[in-house]
């Protein structure tokens, strides 16, 4: 017979280790989350590659290929956009040599806005208009902290970059044990919760994958409908600019920085009645996919009621930030299983 003080000692040394152990990751933590995140959600394509005839009951390889397909969906689009952007600085930094040499002249679109073209003109004369103006103004950015802002932007960008290259990393061994690591949670489930613990995992990865798959199915169709909307509004590259939109509309609300940006170009360039269009035909949009479609596709999957899918969401994102828009729909859906089976005892024993 086991001595209660050995097994006080041993539980209270096992939860000292454990407080440890979550002490040393805890600046991790987000970063774990986020790659079983992407593990729950893309397990069914894993398996369909190990069965495949190239990767047939190859692991590794299969794990390889998956992880660098998932890297590459992110880090191509944000390094075409890092692509452009330089590029679009080196021309920034060629205009404002000029400027400094003769002055920047007030373009026609800020004279002829309505209401407040005059005094516009006269802010952009006496800021750019001449020589002096313009090495003021320059001078004035240089020394405001500007350029600090943007150092801390590259660090901060350097920073993301590394913390996806290390979920990708975690991503790759879930993917290689996975089996056996699921195995070992309906294992502790079982045992801690019993029979309805497995069904809660399962409701839980279920919820996971249901949120994911609302972000891709919103994310394509949106993208797809604001590229018709920038063709018709008359910008460039409507089909890249759909892309970055699909990719943005993936966060509920993160579209409306592609459409608000391309409505504010068309208006710079006089084309007022597209811009407004434009603006308001996004907003409809986003509106009704992030209150409306999204949560009824999440909601479905799950069996969980509309509006315990929106507070989840909405919840989930202000209480965990960008990954709450995952944990809060499958707390809900967690927490309605345990309701469901709550009134089924008390129906039962009634």
């Amino acid at each position: 017979m086991t001595d209660p003080l050995q097994i006080r000692a041993r539980l209270s040394a096992v939860a000292i280790l454990l407080l440890l152990g979550v002490w040393v990751v805890q600046g991790f933590l987000p970063l774990l989350a986020w790659a079983v995140v992407l593990a729950i959600s893309t397990w069914p394509i894993y398996k369909r590659l190990l069965v495949s005839k190239e990767l047939h009951g190859k692991v590794t390889w299969g794990a390889v290929a998956l992880t660098l397909v998932i890297g590459a969906i992110i880090l191509v689009p944000l390094s075409y956009g890092l692509v452009k952007l330089y590029a679009e600085a080196d021309s920034l930094g060629q205009w404002l040599m000029e400027a400094q040499k003769t002055g920047i002249p007030a373009p026609d679109w800020l004279i002829n806005l309505p209401m407040m073209g005059e005094s516009a003109k006269t802010f952009w004369i006496n800021s750019l208009g001449s020589k002096e103006a313009a090495a003021s103004t320059f001078h004035w950015l240089g020394t405001s902290g500007a350029l600090g802002y943007t150092k801390t932007f590259a660090g901060h960008l350097l920073q993301r970059l590394v913390s996806f290259l290390i979920i990708l990393l975690v991503l790759l061994f879930v993917y290689q044990h996975g089996d056996k690591l699921g195995r070992q949670v309906l294992a502790s489930s079982r045992r801690i919760f019993g029979d309805v613990g497995e069904r809660y995992l399962l409701h839980a990865a279920a919820a996971v994958r249901g949120t994911v798959n609302g972000m891709m199915l919103i994310g394509i169709a949106k993208g797809l409908l604001m590229g018709v909307g920038y063709h018709f509004a008359g910008l460039g590259h409507p089909a890249i600019l759909g892309a970055l939109t699909g990719i943005f509309a993936m966060i509920p609300f993160a579209a409306k920085l592609i459409f608000g940006v391309c409505s504010l170009v068309l208006a710079a360039e006089s084309h007022f009645t597209a811009a407004i269009v434009l603006f308001s035909y996004g907003m409809v949009l986003t509106l009704f996919a992030d209150n409306y479609v999204r949560p009824v596709l999440i909601g479905n999957a799950v069996k969980l009621p509309f509006i315990w899918t929106l507070l989840g969401i909405f919840g989930g994102m202000e209480a965990f930030g960008l990954l709450g828009l995952f944990l809060g729909p499958t707390l809900m859906a967690v927490l309605m299983s345990v309701w469901r089976d709550w009134i089924e005892d008390l129906e039962k024993s009634a």
